[in-house]
């Protein structure tokens, strides 16, 4: 079972294209990160373009904290993966 667990993880890594390369540690500088421009929009201390520039940089980081993946990583061969 446990083969057959890591045989689909790694076809699923193939079909998708995407290689996990962030670690632990990685991931949660970014949900904080996320969270403290979240709560900086929020309370108002920014806003207009900058807040949605922020939002949106805010959003990717929260999404490649879930998928473990940072795309600008790839090019350069880098992982915070251990």
């Amino acid at each position: 079972m446990i083969q057959q667990t890591a045989v689909n993880a790694a076809q699923k890594e193939a079909v998708m294209g995407l290689k996990k390369n962030m670690g632990t540690a990685d991931r949660l500088i970014r949900l904080v990160v996320a969270a403290g421009v979240a709560a900086l929009i929020l309370t108002g201390t920014v806003s207009g373009v900058l807040a949605i520039a922020l939002g949106a940089f805010a959003g990717v980081f929260v999404l490649t904290s879930f998928m473990s993946t940072c795309p600008l990583y790839m090019p350069f061969g880098l992982s915070s993966r251990k």
